[in-house]
């Protein structure tokens, strides 16, 4: 199928923001429909220095149609530049410890490295048989750094069609892209042998402590714009790619 790309930039107004109402944001491309919404915590921030902040997000996939969507295979984002991520003084998990574990024996293993928890869920489709509903929770665990930029690994576990752990590696980039700082990509395995179409999924990302009598947080961001951006490419098994750019409003600390 020849790849097809639509690229779609979505502004969420300031007044939506101050009403403090939640909107969801849809992007749509052709027949596949993605609902997110998320932002970050505290919106009042200082205006020349990083200050600590929490992050939360989820997204959902469907169609129009009420098919099945095509499973997606990518997600990248890149994050505005001002802000960074600090890991002096957490404790670091590896691939190796994740491996062949369960959601809680992971946890058990690197504590000390957990930065952020979530859920994702998904539909496993074999040939011939109804749809198979499965979830599992998500952590981020803080990774080993590679070259100057720190890394993640996403854990997920399930048991259909069979016992499966997941490790996702995530690189935390560092680019010099104009309003862009970090970038990051992940390549979602195969769920259930190739069977298994990602549904949804949501993080919160934020952890704080302390290093050497200093209180630090994991994510950090100032208001210099009055925004924080980032930018999202989402690529799917059959050729398509959505992208699309959130604003999400802040306001100068005093």
């Amino acid at each position: 199928m020849k790849k097809r790309t639509l690229t779609i930039t979505i502004c969420l107004l300031a007044t939506l923001a101050i009403a403090g109402t939640a909107q969801a944001l849809r992007i749509r491309a052709g027949d596949i429909l993605i609902t997110a919404n998320g932002g970050f915590a505290p919106k009042s921030l200082p205006r020349t220095h990083d200050a600590p902040i929490t992050l939360h997000g989820g997204g959902k996939i469907s169609t129009v149609s009420g098919q099945l969507p095509p499973i997606l295979r990518t997600i990248a984002f890149e994050f505005d530049r001002h802000g960074h991520v600090e890991t002096r003084g957490l404790a670091v998990c590896t691939a190796g410890r994740l491996q062949a574990t369960t959601v809680p024996a992971a946890r058990r293993l690197c504590p000390g490295a957990i930065v952020g928890r979530g859920r994702g869920h998904a539909i496993v489709q074999f040939p011939d048989s109804r749809p198979i509903p499965i979830s599992s929770p998500i952590t981020l665990f803080n990774g080993p750094k590679k070259g100057r930029n720190d890394t993640l690994f996403a854990h997920a576990y399930t048991n259909v069609p069979a016992p499966t752990t997941f490790v996702v590696p995530i690189v935390i980039q560092r680019i010099r892209k104009g309003v862009y700082g970090y970038r990051t990509e992940a390549t979602i395995p195969k769920i259930a042998g190739g069977y298994g179409v990602p549904i949804s999924g949501s993080l919160k990302i934020g952890r704080k402590w302390k290093f050497r009598g200093k209180k630090l947080s994991y994510v950090n961001a100032r208001c210099a714009t009055g925004h924080l951006q980032a930018r999202g490419k989402f690529g799917f098994k059959d050729g398509t790619v959505l992208s699309g750019t959130f604003f999400r409003p802040c306001k100068v600390r005093r």
